[in-house]
């Protein structure tokens, strides 16, 4: 592995190094320590510490993960921090703070949000302003209607 890599305005395949920079490039797979992209398409992005600045990506993994006016796909990490940005899924496993972001599934130990929109959120504490499609009673509530009005249909497709 190389110990630093730099692209500006390029393509590539694979880039792994214990510290990446790109900018305004395509990648298809970045691994590393420290990755700090900007303006970057890529597939997938894993590594320890990720700072993405008005990028896209299909999958983001690391430990420490900053989204900055950025699109990702699913994102998975021990800690994020999102601003302006939009992810349908987002699982962490201790804190996810979240700023005038939209995220679709939001799942974390604790959340943090400020004018944020969520479809469903599901954590031990949440703290902020949030507007939320379905939080639990409403989920629970729809997965009842939904389970009997199933059960009836069959019921009644059987006699």
């Amino acid at each position: 592995m190389h110990e630093k890599v730099e692209v500006t305005k390029g393509n590539a395949q694979l880039i792994e190094a214990e510290f990446v920079n790109v900018k305004q490039s395509t990648i298809r797979a970045v691994e590393g320590g420290h990755i700090e992209l900007q303006q970057v398409g890529a597939l997938t992005i894993d590594g320890e510490k990720l700072d993405v600045t008005q990028g896209a990506a299909l999958v983001l993994r690391g430990k420490e993960l900053n989204l900055n006016e950025s699109i990702s796909c699913i994102t998975i990490s021990e800690k994020s921090f999102l601003n302006a940005s939009f992810s349908p899924v987002s699982i962490t496993k201790e804190t996810t703070s979240v700023d005038k972001s939209a995220v679709g599934l939001m799942i974390s130990k604790e959340i943090n949000v400020q004018n944020t929109s969520s479809l469903v959120m599901i954590a031990k504490n949440v703290a902020g302003d949030v507007t939320t499609l379905l939080d639990w009673r409403s989920a629970a509530a729809f997965g009842a209607v939904f389970g009997g009005v199933w059960g009836l249909f069959k019921l009644l497709r059987h006699k």
